[in-house]
């Protein structure tokens, strides 16, 4: 009786050493252990839906006509954007709407009244950093490159208008707050610095010009995260 109570108690010290070696390789290798909560890594992908207000600089001129300044219409537009996170704190959002503008002579052209009217797509790619440490309120600032289209171009008082397409730059700041793990609500807003050259025609007399929009772009509206 004695030499079997041996071999079992053996056995039973033997089996509890191969458990507590196979917990230790597990957590080595970071298996998680049965009873263990998994904690699931957010998917990189984010959209949001906003109202967007274009309110613009109103700043501009045309060669060689001293005194010459230029105004244009603010707008209210949708826009889209969609982020890809890198990682917890770095972010790239794109951003896509599409609004017009009506361009109005001002200062010594102030005569010319409604120059014309341009719809601009102005697509715009941002790098952002977001802030963690704040729970469901998630503010975050970026910066980066914008190009906008100028198109569907009417002339009002000029004979012929034409807006070049061009380059600019934008920062933003903005935050989120998260009611749950996927919806949200969103603030941001973007300066673009956008000088767009121009091209007008007015009683025959071919003219150039600089149209300062710079805008600033103001939304407002919901977010996803997937």
């Amino acid at each position: 009786m004695r030499a079997a109570r041996g071999v079992t108690a053996g056995v039973v010290l033997i089996v509890m050493g191969q458990q507590a070696v196979a917990a230790d390789f597990a957590q080595a290798a970071g298996v998680p252990q049965a009873g263990a909560s998994v904690t699931e890594a957010p998917c990189p992908w984010q959209i949001r839906l906003r109202a967007l207000g274009v309110v613009t600089e109103d700043s501009g001129y045309v060669n060689a006509v001293p005194g010459s300044d230029l105004s244009y219409s603010n707008t209210v537009t949708p826009e889209l954007d969609i982020s890809y996170f890198l990682t917890d704190n770095i972010a790239a959002e794109l951003i896509l709407g599409t609004t017009y503008a009506n361009i109005e002579g001002q200062g010594t052209i102030g005569g010319l009244g409604n120059i014309g009217k341009v719809w601009l797509l102005p697509p715009t790619l941002t790098l952002q950093y977001h802030f963690t440490n704040f729970g469901a309120f998630k503010p975050y600032v970026g910066a980066g490159v914008n190009y906008t289209i100028f198109y569907s171009q009417g002339a009002g008082s000029a004979d012929t208008l034409k807006v070049k397409n061009t380059f600019g730059t934008a920062l933003q700041v903005g935050f989120d707050y998260m009611v749950d793990q996927h919806w949200g609500v969103n603030f941001d807003v973007k300066k673009l610095f956008l000088k767009p050259d121009f091209d007008v025609t007015v009683d025959g007399a071919k003219l150039t010009g600089k149209a300062e929009l710079d805008p600033w772009l103001i939304g407002a509206g919901v977010t996803y995260r997937f």
